[in-house]
C-alpha cells in the first residue's frame, strides 16, 4: 500500500497549547512581529503579478489582520474574512479597515473551516499552514472553498528555521525544543495530492539578529511560537540546561550578533477551473465561459 510521505507530524502540534499561546501574545504581538510584517508585506507585492478580481477573500490565519489593510485597498470590491483560532487575535483584527469596511472574523481552525464550499475567491495565508498537523487534509479543506479559478497564496516556514536555536538546544540537552517545519517540495507535493493546478514553490532566508540570546527568546513569547509540539518536554528547564544552550549558541554569533535564521517558503496555486461534483455534474465559473479559441 502507497503510503503518504512524512509530514514532520511524528511530533504533531498540541493545538489547545498553541491556541493558549497566541491568546496570551495578542496584546503584544504586533510590537515584535517584524519578521511576520516582512513575509506579509513580501507576499502582498507578488500580487503585483497576478491578475484578480475577487469578491471574497480569506485572510487564513489572520492574527491581529496584518494584511487586512493591504488586501482592503487592493481589492475595494472585496469582502475580506479574517479567520483565526486564537479569539484575542481577532479582537485586535476586528479593529483593521474603516469605520464602514470592517472585515468579517471567524474563530476557527484552518484544518476544518466553517465556510460553504466554493465560497472564496482568494485565500491569503501568512505564516500559518506550519500551525497545521495534516497539511494534506489542510490544503483538501482550501480547495472545497475556493471557487473554480480561485487563487491560494502563502508563506510557511522550512526546515532552516531557527536552526541555530535548534542545535544549540540539541547539544545542551539532546532535543531540539523546536517545532518541525516542512520541506518546500514536500509542501508542493502536498498540493499537487489536493488536486490545485499550477502551484509555484521557492524560498529565501531571512537573518535576525539579536545582541543577547535573550532578545530571541522573547520575541518567539511575545509572538506565541512556542514549542507546542505534543511531545515535547512538559518539565522546567533547569539553569543548567539553559546555560548550557546559551554557551552553545554564542558559536554563532557574528560582528557581535547573534543571528536568528528562518527560511520562508512561498507558495502559490490555483483551484482547478472545473468542480466535479458528487453526482458528476461540472461547475465552471462565468468568466471561464468562451475562454477557449475555435479550433
Amino acid at each position: 500500500m502507497a503510503t503518504k510521505p512524512d509530514q514532520g507530524l511524528n511530533n504533531p502540534i498540541d493545538k489547545p497549547a498553541a491556541r493558549r499561546a497566541f491568546e496570551r501574545a495578542a496584546a503584544g504581538y504586533d510590537s515584535v512581529a517584524v519578521l511576520q510584517k516582512e513575509m506579509a508585506t513580501r507576499l502582498l507585492e507578488r500580487l503585483n503579478y497576478v491578475r484578480l478580481a475577487p469578491r471574497t477573500i480569506l485572510d487564513l490565519g489572520a492574527g491581529t489582520g496584518l494584511a487586512v489593510d493591504e488586501l482592503q485597498r487592493r481589492y475595494r470590491q472585496a469582502r475580506v474574512l479574517a479567520l483565526d483560532f486564537a479569539f484575542p487575535m481577532l479582537r485586535l483584527a476586528r479593529r483593521r479597515g474603516s469605520l464602514l469596511r470592517r472585515p468579517t472574523c471567524l474563530c476557527a481552525d484552518a484544518e476544518a473551516l466553517p465556510l460553504a464550499e466554493g465560497s472564496i475567491d482568494f485565500i491569503f495565508s501568512n505564516a500559518t499552514l506550519q500551525w497545521c498537523n495534516d497539511l494534506d487534509r489542510t490544503f483538501v479543506e482550501l480547495r472545497r472553498v475556493l471557487a473554480p479559478g480561485g487563487l491560494l497564496m502563502f508563506t510557511t516556514f522550512g526546515p532552516d528555521t531557527l536552526r541555530e536555536l535548534r542545535a544549540a538546544w540539541a547539544q545542551a540537552d539532546g532535543h531540539g525544543h523546536v517545532s518541525p517545519f516542512l520541506d518546500m517540495h514536500d509542501v508542493g507535493d502536498a498540493l499537487v495530492r489536493a488536486g490545485f493546478e499550477g502551484p509555484v514553490m521557492d524560498a529565501e532566508q531571512l537573518i535576525l539578529t539579536y545582541q543577547d540570546l535573550g532578545g530571541l527568546i522573547n520575541d518567539l513569547r511575545g509572538l506565541g511560537a512556542r514549542n507546542a509540539t505534543r511531545e515535547r518536554s512538559r518539565g522546567l528547564t533547569g539553569k543548567a540546561r539553559w546555560a548550557a544552550m546559551r554557551a552553545a549558541y554564542e558559536v554563532h554569533r557574528q560582528e557581535g550578533r547573534l543571528p536568528a535564521t528562518y527560511e520562508v517558503v512561498y507558495g502559490h496555486a490555483w483551484a482547478p477551473l472545473q468542480r466535479v461534483a458528487a453526482d458528476g455534474s461540472v461547475t465552471l465559473p462565468l468568466s471561464a465561459i468562451g475562454r477557449r479559441s475555435p479550433a
